[in-house]
């Protein structure tokens, strides 16, 4: 613990005051968003397993998981690209509003061509006609996430606005969940609300970027849609690449089992991300930004301070994980109200995938610092090629358990090829 501390200080020098400043406010605000959404599934997650039931949990977490699939589309590259652009002309009124029009323009067309395959499989699929309205009710997350400026907020370095939403989006979501789900029979309330939350912040998100930025819309010209594709093209491919082995885990134990056990894996994945997340998540979007520009003016700097910050965090993990470990069943029966032992053999093993994802986070984010984003990029291709025969093939022989086997071995892969790649990077 005490050399920990030591290395936080000796971090926390190498940064200068005022870019201490701004990463530290940003991490203040984030991490108060995920505290907020740390602690809404604690008190939603019990309620809703309680309330309408493993069968229809499952149910409701695969069709999450297919309309994320139309998320990864509409996000396309622009969670790192045109947060990156505009970082770096964030002082150019011009810019940043030709950027935003054009990033906009391209995710609205993305949203109706998903919406377009998603009718088409939804009529043609038995699987999922059959429960046609939760996949037309899930699908306005979609739109929603498609308004809601992420990006555009991370790149000004304004994520007091990403918390303030999101909180509020959170809580209306609570509040409404508690007040309309009664019992199984209102198991289609849960997406109709969910996306509706969605959509509310989207707006908000987007009423804020006019209002508070000033920033203009203005239909872009080919060029400039083009431009934008281009730069979000390698991290699009990452992206759908690393959903290939994230998303499809539950879509593919829906597909090969039931719902029942869809809900009891899908149940452990949510609490999973709980901790991988908080308050990883928070600090990785904050010092993005900041890390960037860092990079731009000296190279050497920004490695030396991801270096430090990735031990940090391993550290860190190697505190809190093991203990997390052996707390799962304890943690389950307050989740769930009862001992599921599919719920807990799921949730040890994915802890286990989340120390590699902790020991690597800062280092995978380097790559995409420093403009290598063909190369990170073909290690989650790599990976998603490995990994989701694996996901299918183990799940196929071990049900659910085999979903998690397969996430420790895809992450221990890529944090062996990210550890030995930025290794050999030199400036």
């Amino acid at each position: 613990m005490h050399s920990l501390i030591k290395l936080i200080k000796k971090t926390y020098r190498m940064v200068k005051p005022r870019e201490r400043k701004v990463v530290m406010k940003n991490v203040a605000s984030l991490s108060v968003l995920q505290a907020i959404t740390y602690i809404l599934p604690i008190i939603i997650l019990p309620y809703l397993f309680r309330v309408i039931g493993p069968e229809k949990f499952g149910l409701i977490a695969f069709a999450q998981a297919f309309v994320q699939y139309f998320m990864i589309l509409t996000d396309y590259g622009f969670s790192v690209s045109a947060t990156k652009e505009i970082s770096l002309c964030r002082n150019e009124h011009a810019k940043v509003c030709q950027a935003f029009s054009s990033v906009m323009t391209v995710k609205i067309i993305l949203a109706f061509l998903s919406l377009l395959i998603m009718g088409t499989l939804v009529y043609f699929i038995p699987k999922f006609r059959n429960d046609w309205l939760v996949y037309v009710l899930s699908f306005g997350a979609v739109l929603g996430n498609t308004l809601f400026p992420v990006w555009f907020f991370q790149g000004t370095e304004k994520m007091k606005h990403i918390a303030d939403l999101n909180i509020i989006g959170g809580i209306i979501l609570a509040l409404s969940i508690f007040l309309f789900v009664k019992g199984p029979q209102d198991f289609l309330m849960v997406p109709l609300i969910n996306s509706c939350v969605f959509l509310i912040t989207g707006i908000l998100g987007q009423y804020i970027v006019f209002k508070h930025f000033g920033v203009s819309f203005k239909f872009p010209g080919y060029n400039n849609i083009r431009k934008q594709l281009k730069a979000g093209w390698d991290i699009f491919i990452s992206i759908v690449a690393i959903n290939a082995y994230t998303t499809t885990r539950v879509f593919t134990v829906g597909l090969l089992t039931n719902n029942t056990i869809t809900g009891f894996y899908s149940v452990a994945e949510k609490i999973a991300n709980i901790f991988q997340t908080f308050p990883l998540a928070s600090f990785s979007q904050a010092i993005f930004p900041r890390l960037s520009k860092i990079f731009h003016k000296n190279k050497l700097k920004a490695f030396k301070i991801m270096q430090r910050v990735q031990q940090i965090t391993i550290n860190i993990s190697l505190i809190f994980l093991p203990l997390i470990f052996i707390f799962a069943p304890f943690i389950v029966r307050v989740v769930c109200g009862g001992d599921y032992q599919k719920v807990e053999l799921s949730l040890r093993l994915l802890i286990i995938s989340i120390f590699f994802i902790s020991a690597n986070a800062f280092r995978v984010q380097f790559l995409l610092v420093c403009g290598k984003t063909h190369i990170y990029s073909r290690i989650h291709v790599i990976m998603a090629m490995i990994g989701l025969p694996l996901i299918f093939l183990l799940t196929y022989s071990f049900s659910y358990a085999g979903a998690a086997m397969a996430t420790i071995v895809i992450e221990a892969g890529i944090f062996s090829i990210t550890y030995f790649t930025v290794r050999k990077l030199t400036f």
